[in-house]
């Protein structure tokens, strides 16, 4: 899975936070949960003359690096949709369900799906995820005859895009007197990520990045790292709510990361099946748990199947790591693209995986790539992103499929938006 990708995070120490033997226990317990991890172990370093402390200032003396890694949600998002139309799933994109009731005898779910320009759909079906996140219980209470007695708190996480802060491919995880934690990671090529901030919310329409967020993230920020950052460094924000499942605890940094798994449903009638909470790390384990509580109304379900198998656009070749593997498929694609820019092919081939054969399907030369809108964007991709991935307006394709808006001039993307918006009828 290309949108998944091995890092290495470098924790600096603060003595006064966390003694060292604390973290190097924690770090040897990491390590050895799983027996079959294959990322690197964590090791202790000395920050001034390791290359891991590039980028901090001089002050920091020691360290520990361990391994995790890093994934963009939204290309997540949509390789899971393409992997299930891949298997003969239909999907509905722009559509909102606006009613799930249960059918006369209790044994199908009536759905009707509200659609783009007012059209709607009638759907039926045997069984009902409610994966809806902030709106889980939203969904329950106003869509459904079902009553529940769970609920979701929401916490708004906002992050910060600033210019590079340090050369290298690692990440940072820095410590706060607060107790919470923030994270600098290296970001599409040219820039530094840092967040997140936990802010409880009441609603999560629309959130957005605070002016107090930004300073907060520029502050800790520069406690550690040489290059200050400061609030007008900023060249974006984007903030997102987590529904963590409601367990009674009052501070939001500390409400459980784990899920609930909730089933209405008996032996004659359908079953609904909400998600309370979750996170990115499990979603993977979650989902088939989510099939274990629903497999009495499924008996012929096979066995789980997901740990050995690659989302589509995922599959490489063997070798004795990913980032060799991922080489290797670069390698092989500039070869049979000889007059494509080589870090052009890379850039692609991190954003598609092997998905990028069907997007150079026609492409030989620059030209074949049609309209350079800045960046790295080209008509091209534009056109396959509508086609193959439901992008519909102009912000789907600057800043959720692909990050270039992060790469243009703000003449280019508005020069983009009207083109993709006098295009859009004409996409196929």
């Amino acid at each position: 899975l290309f949108r998944s990708w091995p890092l290495r995070f470098v924790l600096p120490h603060e003595p006064h936070l966390r003694p060292r033997w604390m973290l190097r226990i924690g770090l040897f317990l990491y390590d050895h949960l799983d027996w079959h991890m294959t990322l690197p172990k964590s090791i202790a370093v000395d920050l001034p003359t390791s290359k891991f402390g590039k980028g901090l200032k001089s002050s920091f003396q020691k360290g520990f690096v361990y391994s995790d890694a890093w994934v963009d949600d939204a290309r997540l998002v949509i390789t899971n949709l393409k992997s299930a139309r891949e298997m003969g799933a239909k999907i509905y994109a722009r559509h909102r369900c606006v009613s799930a009731k249960r059918s006369a005898d209790g044994k199908l779910w009536d759905i009707e799906l509200a659609g783009p320009g007012g059209t709607s759909v009638k759907l039926q079906a045997r069984g009902l995820v409610n994966a809806a996140g902030p709106w889980v219980k939203h969904f329950i209470d106003e869509q459904t005859d079902v009553k529940t007695t769970k609920r979701v708190r929401l916490v708004k996480g906002s992050h910060i895009i600033v210019p590079k802060l340090h050369d290298g491919d690692h990440a940072f995880i820095l410590q706060n007197r607060d107790n919470r934690i923030v994270f600098v990671i290296p970001y599409e090529r040219e820039f530094s990520l840092i967040g997140t901030t936990d802010i409880a919310v009441d609603d999560g329409e629309h959130p957005v990045c605070t002016p107090e967020e930004t300073a907060y993230l520029c502050e800790i920020a520069s406690h550690y790292m040489a290059k200050p950052v400061r609030p007008e460094d900023v060249v974006w924000t984007y903030s997102g709510v987590r529904p963590l499942f409601d367990d009674g605890d009052d501070n939001p940094s500390e409400v459980t990361r784990d899920y609930h798994l909730e089933v209405d449903g008996g032996a004659d009638k359908a079953p609904l099946l909400s998600v309370f909470g979750g996170k990115i790390t499990t979603y993977r384990r979650l989902a088939e748990h989510a099939l274990k509580d629903l497999a009495p109304w499924y008996p012929q379900m096979g066995a789980a199947w997901t740990a050995e198998r690659a989302l589509i656009d995922g599959e490489l070749a063997d070798a004795p790591t990913f980032e060799q593997a991922f080489d290797l498929f670069v390698a092989g694609a500039a070869t049979n693209k000889p007059a494509l820019p080589k870090e052009l092919v890379r850039i692609l081939a991190r954003r598609h995986g092997t998905g990028l054969d069907d997007l150079l399907e026609n492409v030989n030369t620059v030209a074949d790539l049609g309209r350079h809108f800045g960046g790295s964007l080209y008509e091209a991709e534009v056109r396959y992103l509508v086609r193959d991935e439901w992008a519909v307006d102009a912000e789907d394709v600057l800043w959720r499929r692909t990050k270039e808006g992060l790469h243009m001039t703000a003449a280019e993307r508005e020069t983009f938006a009207d083109w993709f918006a006098a295009q859009r009828p004409n996409f196929t």
